[in-house]
């Protein structure tokens, strides 16, 4: 398989030297309202509650912690899963001020008219935001556009209070701030398994009949089966991500013959549901979220995110404003948080979880060398790789599942999406779930 890589001659400051700094940076920004977080002045910060709505995949205790210490701002986090997300913007727009959906479910919740467009005028390193959510939608030239949702498209919007998707960079007005993005294959237990796993077919191989976990996401759920189904040549799609009626029927009509047969041991919603169905051993393949692979690690088991042929099925999500925010101090606030999030602790803070951020040259300055060559550049790792709470994942001598982020992100199958169909593709999802 031919391997993508890239590289950067970038002077790299630790994440140890900034740090020590930050207390001193922060008490001047305050002071002057320049250079630093917040731009606010301090005696009104306290004042200013931002309230935000996401999945347990970003919305952790202790970014909260990192993102209160370096802004002052008074952030409270809630965590429900991306369903709920959905629901509440779409219904309660004013119970909360920034909520992180997926990508895929902006057709069905920007067009209501909830939220207010981010104004990248007002984004401080917007210039330093990969080119995925631009024009042309790709980190690189060379990277594979990929089918479905490619997150370009919906990213823009013709006016602050717009409802449409306008044309990459033909605005500079943005549906929501793009965050963290990433590509997924499965997770298997090769210690278990006692072979190597290459292939998205290896999903529905009768060999793991009752040991196989999938998400129970329809749209996503259905598009890891559809990745396994083309693999094995049972069917070429159209486009994964925007299936036909007669694919959706024909990949359904399997999925139902599969789960009858006992092929499927679970099928898990919540990030922790996967960890411990791997952690167990009741499962030894599954659908996973790279960061649920490194909570395993992290426990001790030898789970393994695979490398597969046929390439990534990836995702992204990002920052919706609430319609209800208006003009003023709060709005200042938002768009403080937001320059904060792309000034590279937060990035580094994802990294060491095995998640990407939009403006990778920031994340550098708070990783360690070695750090950025193990999660970036897909490098045997000079000293032991620990997770951001400070537990060992990986041995000196190391490398990355699914080598370096041009490997994973340059071999993009397919996005997340939400198809035309999408009504018909519940309907028969939960004809799968019942059958």
């Amino acid at each position: 398989m031919t391997k993508l890589t890239d590289s950067s001659n970038k002077k790299i400051i630790s994440r140890r030297t900034m740090l020590k700094g930050s207390a001193a940076a922060l008490s001047v920004a305050a002071a002057t309202g320049v250079g630093g977080f917040p731009t606010l002045w301090a005696q009104d910060i306290k004042d200013i509650e931002i309230r935000m709505l996401g999945s347990a995949v970003t919305h952790q205790k202790p970014l909260e912690e990192m993102a209160v210490a370096d802004t002052g701002l008074n952030i409270q986090q809630t965590v429900v899963d991306f369903g709920t997300i959905m629901q509440r913007v779409a219904t309660q727009p004013r119970g909360w001020d920034i909520a992180e959906p997926a990508y895929q479910q902006l057709p069905g919740v920007w067009p209501l008219g909830n939220c207010r467009a981010v104004d990248t005028r007002r984004l401080k390193h917007w210039d330093k935001v990969i080119g995925l959510y631009k024009s042309p939608g790709k980190i690189w030239d060379d990277a594979s556009y990929g089918q479905g949702m490619n997150p370009s498209l919906f990213n823009y919007t013709s006016t602050e209070d717009g409802t449409d998707f306008a044309a990459p960079e033909s605005t500079p007005w943005l549906t929501l701030l793009p965050g963290n993005h990433n590509a997924d294959t499965l997770g298997a237990r090769l210690d278990i398994i006692g072979r190597p796993i290459e292939s998205w077919a290896e999903f529905i191989n009768p060999e793991f009949a009752g040991r196989t976990g999938l998400q129970n996401y329809p749209d996503i759920g259905l598009m890891d089966v559809a990745m396994a189904m083309e693999a094995a040549e049972m069917i070429t799609y159209s486009n994964k991500g925007d299936m036909t009626l007669e694919e959706i029927d024909f990949t359904f009509n399997y999925m139902i013959d599969l789960k009858k047969k006992g092929h499927f041991r679970a099928f898990w919603t919540t990030f922790m549901e996967s960890v411990n169905f791997m952690l167990s051993g009741e499962t030894v393949i599954q659908s996973m979220w790279s960061p649920a692979v490194t909570v395993v690690k992290s426990n001790g088991v030898p789970c393994v995110y695979l490398d597969l042929k046929e390439g990534y099925r990836s995702w992204t999500i990002g920052s919706l404003i609430s319609k209800h925010v208006e003009d003023g101090k709060k709005l200042d606030a938002i768009y403080d948080l937001f320059d904060w999030f792309y000034s590279g602790p937060a990035g580094a803070y994802f990294a060491r979880q095995g998640y990407y951020m939009p403006t990778p040259e920031h994340t550098r300055k708070y990783l360690d060398p070695y750090e950025w060559d193990f999660w970036y550049e897909g490098k045997a790792s000079t000293q032991d790789i620990n997770n951001p709470f400070g537990q060992k994942l990986e041995p000196a001598g190391a490398l990355r599942d699914g080598g370096s982020w041009k490997n994973r992100m340059g071999r993009v199958a397919v996005w997340n999406s939400t198809m035309k169909e999408n009504a018909y593709v519940i309907k028969r999802w939960n004809e799968f779930l019942t059958a």
